[in-house]
């Protein structure tokens, strides 16, 4: 190795580009007047010696590190790569840098991630779902760092929202399995523990049957993990309660549902109606298709990305938004043909 190798630094490309330090900071910050034949002599120079920029002399100069934060349950959960995938590729288009850390569902390793990520200078911090202990909001909000709780919508959340309505969204799923008769229905919900969006898709989905004169009672409420074996084996339980649809908290539950109702002789939907929740990718590929809801994880990572980088820029609160969700039907779904109508 050359003993006489040094990086390249601001002041060598001042000298090549024959301007001075301060003009190649107003470049590489975006600030100021520049001319396009500057710029471009700039942008050569820094092109030519291979020139990195400090991060820490930059972030000092800008005040901001240009990274974002996100701090998700589980890499297991498809639709998280999906709404994540989307968080940081705008992310990345607006000049950020994407950190990501798993919380495993664990509220102590959750408020560990969250002084990490304070330490690393975040600029703002994406985190999923409202249910988070006291001492993670006290901690963003002392250290001043944007944050923004997603895959949840409550307008008297303590943070900025940037999701949908779990509860009310399982109502079209329940109106959906009503009109087409079924009068006897199960669930086989997640966990709910630290989990407040199944939590709420427990509750809107009794809110709204009790709506049309109808129950779910808790003995009726399954909870399992977001797991295709897990919930194989709880259908036996959700079907002893001599059902003719069953709501799934997810698409990964509704997944192992049809799969175990195939395997067992059940025909779906004939002898048995099942819907899933999330609308993955391999939802309208499954056979039969799967009747679901669509929640638009993509469209919530890029608001949450847009919105929390207005806020860090303009030193503002985070703006919440609350999003829709559709119910997508397919063909796990018809008329019950089990039981009487009345």
């Amino acid at each position: 190795m050359n003993s006489d190798f040094r990086m390249p630094t601001q002041a060598d490309v001042a000298r090549l580009a024959g301007v001075s330090t301060a003009t190649v900071s107003r470049v590489l910050n975006n600030r100021g007047v520049i001319t396009p034949d500057v710029r471009k002599r700039v942008l050569d120079s820094i092109n030519t010696l291979n020139y990195i920029p400090h991060a820490g002399a930059r972030a000092l100069a800008m005040q901001r590190t240009g990274t974002l934060g996100a701090i998700i349950p589980s890499l297991n959960n498809a639709i998280f790569a999906e709404g994540i995938h989307a968080f940081e590729h705008t992310a990345q288009q607006l000049g950020y840098t994407l950190i990501l850390s798993v919380s495993q569902q664990d509220p102590e390793r959750e408020q560990a991630l969250v002084t990490k990520m304070i330490e690393r200078g975040v600029d703002g911090l994406l985190l999923v779902g409202n249910h988070h202990d006291d001492t993670v909001f006290d901690r963003l909000e002392r250290a001043g760092v944007r944050h923004v709780c997603t895959w949840a919508y409550d307008e008297q959340s303590r943070a900025p929202n940037v999701g949908f309505d779990n509860a009310t969204a399982m109502h079209a799923v329940v109106d959906h399995l009503v009109v087409h008769g079924h009068r006897k229905i199960a669930m086989l919900a997640g966990i709910t523990e630290f989990n407040d969006r199944a939590a709420d898709r427990i509750k809107g989905a009794q809110h709204r049957l009790n709506s049309h004169g109808l129950s779910l009672p808790d003995r009726q409420v399954f909870q399992v993990p977001y797991s295709i074996r897990e919930s194989r084996q709880a259908l036996w339980s959700a079907i002893d309660s001599d059902i003719s649809a069953l709501i799934c908290g997810n698409d990964v539950i509704a997944f192992g549902a049809l799969l175990e109702a195939q395997k067992t002789g059940l025909r779906v939907p004939d002898d048995l109606s099942i819907t899933g929740f999330d609308d993955l990718s391999l939802s309208a590929e499954m056979s039969p298709a799967l009747t679901t809801v669509q929640v638009g994880a993509a469209s919530m990572g890029d608001t949450a990305a847009r919105r929390l980088v207005a806020a860090v820029e303009g030193k503002l609160a985070v703006v919440s938004a609350k999003l829709d969700t559709t119910l997508v039907v397919r063909e796990t779904t018809g008329p019950c043909t089990v039981f009487n109508r009345h």
